[in-house]
């Protein structure tokens, strides 16, 4: 799934496929929030992104991946 996770005071945001679930990186958020850390995400590829909880403006979690069936599955 795509997540893309806006930073305050910056011009970009960081944008990367992930294949953890919706609710793993809800949860970790959640957490990275209360106890003002780091919030990690891995990429698809196994690199890890980590970003201050405080400097984080938002969080958009796409859909997670379905199973594409027929001729659009390539």
């Amino acid at each position: 799934m795509e997540i893309k996770v806006g930073i305050v005071q910056g011009g970009r945001e960081i944008v990367l496929e992930s294949e953890e679930t919706a609710a793993a990186v809800e949860s970790a958020f959640a957490k990275a929030v209360a106890d003002d850390g780091l919030l990690s995400l891995t990429d698809e590829r196994g690199r890890k992104v980590l970003v201050p909880a405080s400097r984080i403006a938002y969080l958009e979690i796409g859909q997670e991946h379905v199973r594409r069936v027929g001729f659009g599955a390539v």
